[in-house]
């Protein structure tokens, strides 16, 4: 899965950008503040849901612009495009080769793995963001289980309205919505079962001697079919109107990191720990990808090679070159990524402007 070219409209700081882009290495350097993760972002809002800020789409667009932003790329023969219009700045509209679908329907197309600094708190901040990191790992190797969240949350939304209402004239519709959260909460989670088992066995053939190997696992391990989610959800249904919320369901799963070598939780390992186990679920997980797509996903690594001493971050380029695929990576020092192959594009980047190293 590689990018030919990159295409921005009014984007962060980025009132115009057209890009060309190479297999391999995309390198993107200069000082803080100079839009070199913009041009990350761009990439991830190719990917269904909020790309790798889960920014609002208002907070996307150029400060100056009218209020609208696109991000178009061209895969193969393949052009993907997404963004928002002026007449309406809260909703994303995606098409592929000029026709509209679904936003979901661009993980058919691309699978987009990244890294960034704020993922750094992922072991220690709530469950709400380890299951958004899920589901995107999730999405990347079966690209229906974005379809499969969007519904399940969709009716868990409308359910939790009728719980709040009291539902008392609407018992009928309650019914309908909790066959639809059985159906696509049952799919859900069995999704998510199988790219833990399938990651496990990832994890477990990796070179431990760059980064510790993790263990993943679910916090709740038991597998509930559709007919038992129906059953769950009809037998909570008089607490749930209580608490006002539907509060039992695959939207409550948490996804649990251990350290395997000292096994330990994640959330209990240093920050330099747990950012290296970080990269061996990510690094698994592209193989993974790779093994069932028959293709390399994108990988964006935003600031990742200065929380690395120089060994390591040479053992990490060395590793990524040798798998292949398109990585993007950013760096404040272009002196970071000197042991990047010298077919890398390298640019530096100044004030939303580009200029190839």
């Amino acid at each position: 899965m590689t990018l030919s070219q990159l295409t921005l409209h009014n984007f962060r700081n980025y009132p115009e950008l057209r890009l060309k882009a190479a297999p391999g290495f995309m390198v993107f350097s200069g000082a803080n503040g100079a839009g070199k993760t913009n041009i990350l972002e761009a990439v991830s809002l190719l990917a269904p849901g909020r790309g790798l800020r889960r920014a609002a789409l208002r907070d996307i667009a150029c400060q100056d612009g009218p209020g609208d932003f696109a991000v178009a790329a061209q895969l193969d023969d393949v052009h993907l495009g997404s963004g928002t219009s002026i007449e309406a700045p809260e909703r994303r509209k995606t098409r592929i080769n000029e026709a509209p679908v679904p936003t979901n329907d661009l993980a058919e197309w691309l699978s987009i793995l990244w890294l960034t600094p704020a993922m750094d708190r992922l072991f220690t901040e709530g469950a709400a963001g380890r299951r958004n990191f899920l589901d995107r790992l999730v999405t990347a190797l079966e690209p229906a289980h974005a379809r499969n969240c969007a519904r399940y949350e969709a009716a868990r939304r409308e359910r939790n309205r009728l719980l709040a209402d009291g539902y008392q004239a609407d018992r009928d519709w309650m019914g309908g919505l909790d066959l639809q959260l059985a159906h696509f909460g049952s799919l859900v989670a069995e999704a998510r079962n199988r790219m833990v088992i399938a990651l496990n066995e990832g994890l477990q053939k990796s070179d431990g001697k760059i980064f510790a190997t993790p263990a993943v696992n679910l916090a709740d391990d038991q597998l509930h079919t559709e007919q038992q989610l129906h059953q769950m959800l009809e037998q909570y249904r008089s607490a749930d109107r209580v608490a006002g919320r539907t509060t039992r369901g695959p939207h409550r799963t948490d996804l649990l990191v251990y350290h395997s070598a000292k096994e330990q939780p994640a959330e209990k390992c240093s920050t330099g720990e747990q950012k290296a186990l970080l990269f061996s679920i990510i690094l698994a997980h592209a193989d993974l990808i790779a093994e069932r797509r028959n293709d390399r996903p994108i990988l964006l690594l935003d600031e990742v090679a200065a929380h690395l001493d120089p060994q390591r971050r040479a053992a990490l380029f060395g590793k990524l070159a040798e798998r292949g695929g398109q990585v993007w990576l950013t760096g404040t020092e272009a002196e970071l990524f000197k042991d990047i192959p010298d077919s890398a594009l390298h640019f530096e980047v100044s004030d939303g402007r580009l200029k190839i190293r």
